[in-house]
């Protein structure tokens, strides 16, 4: 009896670390795929709550024959936000303006480098209410390509956008809104990578 009660604490240990990794492995995939999962999640709920709407990443025309709205005007806000790490400044030329629906705006964003280095910088723009972003159009904006600034430079990054004709009645004020980041490494790490391969191709 005491050699089978000996075996048996001797597995016992065994039991415990494959039950312990088993748990860890289960942990993981788990996170993962909830980490997976934010992305879409996040856009039901800011489509849901009618915040942080998604506009458009490339360059839009407008349509030929559309004409203006002046019966009326939409509030348009700008906002700037700088993610931690990114030395700049950043901020709307203009806080508000009032616009027809229909009218090709044109306005801009200054930023300013406050470190020596060269830096790049992308900007993500939102618009609320969400509902609001899908007649929110941008023909030319800043935030469709990376923007490089050397130290202590400024830039006037530019801005323009039309407001759709058919924007409901009940929407009064849209927020521009552009978080700008810091992606100077990726832009290196990018470089780097590709040089290699154009020796290559030589």
């Amino acid at each position: 009896m005491s050699d089978k009660q000996s075996d048996l604490d001797k597995n016992q240990p065994k039991r415990s670390t494959k039950k312990l990794t088993g748990y860890l492995v289960l942990s993981v995939v788990a996170m993962f795929g909830f980490g997976f999962a934010l992305v879409p999640l996040y856009d039901v709920m800011c489509e849901a709550l009618g915040i942080n709407g998604k506009t458009n990443t490339v360059s839009v025309v407008q349509p030929r024959g559309m004409q203006p709205d002046y019966s009326r005007t939409v509030r348009v806000e700008f906002m700037s936000h700088i993610k931690p790490g990114m030395p700049w400044q950043f901020v709307p030329e203009e806080r508000v303006l009032e616009v027809h629906p229909g009218e090709v705006i044109q306005t801009s964003y200054i930023a300013k480098n406050l470190s020596g280095n060269s830096l790049v910088g992308q900007a993500v723009p939102s618009v609320s209410p969400g509902m609001g972003a899908t007649y929110f159009n941008k023909v030319e904006c800043f935030c469709f390509n990376q923007q490089p600034l050397e130290g202590h430079k400024s830039a006037e990054m530019g801005l323009i956008f039309y407001i759709e004709p058919d924007i409901p009645e009940s929407i009064h004020t849209l927020t521009l809104s552009y978080t700008l980041f810091n992606i100077t490494s990726e832009v290196v790490r990018e470089s780097s990578s590709a040089e290699p391969n154009a020796i290559a191709s030589n």
